[in-house]
């Protein structure tokens, strides 16, 4: 979750947008922008050293020194399990109805017994939430369950194409992820700087060129006006 990521560093490290953008693997003006909050609002940070990416070290090391790139850390090896259900730690247990609750939302193409096997729920929790009956239903906010780490993006992203696939939805065109979706918006903005920078000296150099002209102009008859004098 390269932007998610670049959002977190953004708004909590004294990072350069180079190094943000390197590290993240995603322009330095996608950086810019989230910085400008022009699309840092479309991203749920995401803290790259709860997710064992990096270290408070690392980090330091790369504020103290702008030329420094930080390395990614090798996180620990995820445990895969082939047969029962989904293993969910408990400190993360009551995320799961928010979880729910976003699936339920932004994807009800996906069928209720693969929400359970995403989240490691139960048939009864899901349809809860979905009818509002969930004992805690007031304090439930839908939220990425991939941000809320229940699931991997990779995960998550199969289960909605086989979804989609099955009701027969027709995939949405992803926009280029690699300059973001203000890539036209920034760059656009840039010539139009420029073309006006550019306006702007021909303007000055004509009003000089036109001031000299006069300057001209005035010794000219000022000339001729003493040489008749004289004569």
């Amino acid at each position: 979750m390269p932007h998610a990521t670049a959002s977190w560093l953004v708004d909590n490290t004294g990072l350069s947008f180079e190094q943000i953008a390197e590290f993240c693997g995603i322009h330095i003006l996608e950086v810019n922008a989230m910085a400008d909050d022009l699309a840092g609002s479309k991203y749920t940070g995401r803290d790259p050293v709860q997710a064992h990416e990096l270290t408070n070290e690392e980090i330091a090391k790369a504020e103290a020194d702008p030329e420094y790139r930080m390395k990614l850390q090798k996180g620990p090896e995820q445990v895969r399990r082939t047969k029962g259900p989904r293993y969910t730690p408990v400190s993360k247990r009551q995320d799961k109805p928010d979880g729910i609750a976003w699936l339920l939302r932004n994807h009800p193409e996906i069928s209720d017994a693969q929400v359970g096997k995403l989240i490691g729920t139960t048939r009864t929790t899901i349809n809860a939430i979905r009818d509002r009956e969930h004992w805690n239903i007031a304090n439930i906010v839908p939220k990425d369950p991939v941000t809320l780490g229940l699931c991997s993006q990779r995960e998550l992203d199969a289960v909605v194409a086989k979804a989609a696939k099955k009701a027969g939805i027709e995939p949405e065109v992803p926009e280029d992820k690699k300059l973001g979706g203000d890539k036209e918006a920034l760059i656009a903005e840039l010539h139009e700087e420029r073309a006006q920078a550019e306006r702007d000296a021909e303007a000055a150099l004509a009003a000089e060129s036109g001031e000299e002209e006069i300057a001209s102009e005035d010794l000219t008859a000022e000339t001729l006006f003493k040489d008749s004098k004289d004569s």
